[in-house]
């Protein structure tokens, strides 16, 4: 008998092994794939583990439209994006939440949660589901898309679409330049709460394409003004000073726009001319791609008469 005691230990000995090894492949295989679910995204405030392919994302900012361009589910919104006629038909089915809305958010069961740098509870929205904030301004406008592109796994794409629309942009520039003429002056107005702004390069309202990419020129008074700070409140008084040849009126109609039935208003070149060109302001105020090409769109069929 003693003679088959020894193989059938050591028969044993390599059953266990082979167990051992096999659980210790499967426990490594696991974690494996459980990393291949999310990526290291390096935001602002530090790196943060994200869905590498997130499914139910939730922003709080002014960037939803750049999620909407890189075919992301969103499942909450702001009231801003929500209220915007560009995003009526993606939106339909999405809830509008504010950071406030805390059992909402939670109900809604985010993977991702994107807001802007000044949003409140963050820590508390960090439990619910990974947060990234950004500070608004803090990149220039395409360079904030490609950090929504990596945000999301889809830096490829977001830069595929950024060299595609600064060739249209600028080409769509050239053409204007040579119909309205090189010295040829524009501003972008909008009036809110009975208080007239006018916008600098980088503010949303289709500034980024006028000034950066078409290489449009500013009247003296708004680059003296708007351009540092990227917007300047004035007065109905001084509205001339500040009224390019042509100017892009982002208008809101539940404003009160009465300045505009003024002779001041009347009296100027672009009023007497017919080169105001009112945009919707709601559909005007974000620089995201869905934005930024119906902006382009709305630049070249008014400046060109297309």
């Amino acid at each position: 008998m003693k003679k088959y005691i020894l193989p059938l230990l050591l028969l044993v000995i390599l059953l266990l092994t082979a167990c051992s090894s096999s659980t210790g492949t499967e426990a490594e295989a696991e974690d494996a794939a459980v990393k291949s679910d999310t990526i290291t995204y390096e935001s602002e405030t530090g790196p943060v583990e994200v869905p590498a392919d997130p499914q139910r994302v939730v922003v709080l900012s002014s960037y939803t439209g750049d999620v909407l361009a890189l075919d992301v589910p969103l499942v909450g919104v702001d009231s801003w994006a929500k209220n915007n006629p560009r995003f009526k038909e993606e939106l339909a089915n999405v809830e509008e939440v504010a950071d406030t809305d805390l059992e909402k958010i939670i109900e809604l069961e985010p993977d991702l949660i994107i807001g802007g740098s000044t949003i409140n509870n963050i820590d508390k929205l960090n439990e619910i589901a990974p947060t990234v904030t950004f500070t608004y301004g803090k990149l220039d406008y395409l360079s904030q898309h490609l950090e929504i592109g990596k945000l999301l796994n889809k830096e490829t794409e977001a830069q595929t679409w950024i060299e595609d629309f600064q060739s249209r942009a600028q080409e769509a520039g050239e053409e204007i330049r040579a119909e309205i003429g090189e010295e040829a002056t524009v501003s972008v107005i909008e009036n809110f709460e009975k208080q007239i702004y006018v916008f600098g390069d980088n503010w949303g309202r289709g500034t980024e394409i006028l000034y950066q990419e078409m290489k449009l020129k500013m009247p003296q008074k708004v680059e003296e003004m708007a351009l540092k700070d990227g917007y300047y409140a004035l007065s109905q008084e001084v509205l001339p000073d500040y009224m390019g040849d042509y100017v892009i009126f982002s208008k809101d109609s539940e404003q009160d726009n009465s300045f505009q039935e003024t002779d001041l208003y009347k009296n100027t070149e672009a009023a007497q001319n017919g080169h105001v060109f009112e945009a919707n302001a709601k559909e005007f105020y974000f620089n995201d791609p869905i934005s930024l090409e119906y902006q382009l769109e709305f630049f070249t069929n008014h400046f060109l008469n297309k």
